[in-house]
């Protein structure tokens, strides 16, 4: 699921791949951008902002795309068999000489002016992975609505951009916070954003997301994904239910023993919830923005 460290990373790879040389291939397969063609323009640089990727064109141009759930860059040489995924699901494609970028599902893709990126990022928090990084906003955003579940309010990237659903559920456990403990009784909710930014800036060179400090397969994450399972710590069956509006649920997985506090029924065995919608581009909202 792609995260702050994943867009990154993933912001990192195509900056190598396409900065610098013209591009000789450009193909967007959205309705939208159908008639647009970059081949001849360099990329000047590619940055992360959360969760979004902004590749600046020469010109004043960015190609602004976003993840969302199961979004995906790939770079190949030149010559090498494409393997993200089938033809169908290909949305964008940027070539150099020796490198091709395939963006595979992206949900979000659009073409803007440089000077307009505020119009698709400027909502967001302060951003975690971000040179900018400023852990006092974020945590006077997050304290702003002192009512709000504290998974809720790390998963608005109005807040602190970067946190998606592994992050939310494994930063409740490790600071021993019910995800549906209100923003108000954290004790000492400084240590959220201090947290969080440790924690991605820790995994942001790693493929596989490792918070328990044990990258060995099967005990890279404390709580994420095991419902049903035993707490590392104490041996609990874990837990997971939805959380969020309805029709923007996102499952949720805590121990009840290790998270005292506010929580639903517990369903210990994998809990479903409906994924977020996609929403307009660039406006302020929900988790994935």
């Amino acid at each position: 699921m792609p995260e702050g460290d994943t867009v990154w990373r993933t912001a990192r790879e195509l900056d190598r791949a396409l900065t610098g040389g013209p591009l000789v291939r450009s193909d967007l397969r959205v309705p939208a951008l159908a008639t647009v063609d970059l081949t001849g323009r360099r990329v000047t640089e590619v940055l992360p902002r959360g969760k979004h990727l902004l590749t600046r064109v020469e010109g004043g141009f960015t190609l602004h795309s976003h993840l969302r759930m199961d979004g995906a860059w790939r770079v190949y040489a030149t010559g090498e068999r494409w393997r993200g995924g089938p033809g169908h699901q290909i949305r964008a494609v940027l070539a150099t000489a020796d490198r091709t970028a395939v963006g595979y599902r992206l949900p979000v893709l659009e073409l803007l002016r440089t000077a307009d990126e505020h119009t698709v990022v400027g909502h967001l928090g302060p951003d975690l992975l971000g040179p900018g990084w400023d852990a006092q906003e974020a945590l006077r955003r997050l304290l702003a609505d002192p009512g709000r579940p504290v998974g809720e309010a790390l998963l608005d990237q109005r807040n602190l951009a970067g946190i998606g659903n592994v992050y939310k559920s494994e930063l409740c456990f490790m600071l021993r916070l019910s995800p549906w403990l209100p923003v108000r009784d954290v004790p000492a909710p400084e240590r959220l954003p201090a947290l969080a930014r440790k924690l991605l800036e820790a995994n942001k060179s790693r493929t596989a997301r490792v918070t328990t400090g044990d990258p060995r397969h099967d005990h890279r994450v404390w709580v994420y994904g095991r419902a049903g399972r035993p707490c590392r710590r104490c041996g609990t069956p874990l837990c997971a239910a939805g959380q969020g509006d309805p029709g923007q649920e996102r499952v949720t997985y805590w121990c009840p023993a290790c998270q005292p506090g506010p929580v639903p029924d517990c369903r210990p065995g994998p809990a479903r919830a409906s994924p977020p919608g996609p929403g307009p581009a660039g406006t302020p909202g929900g988790g994935d923005d």
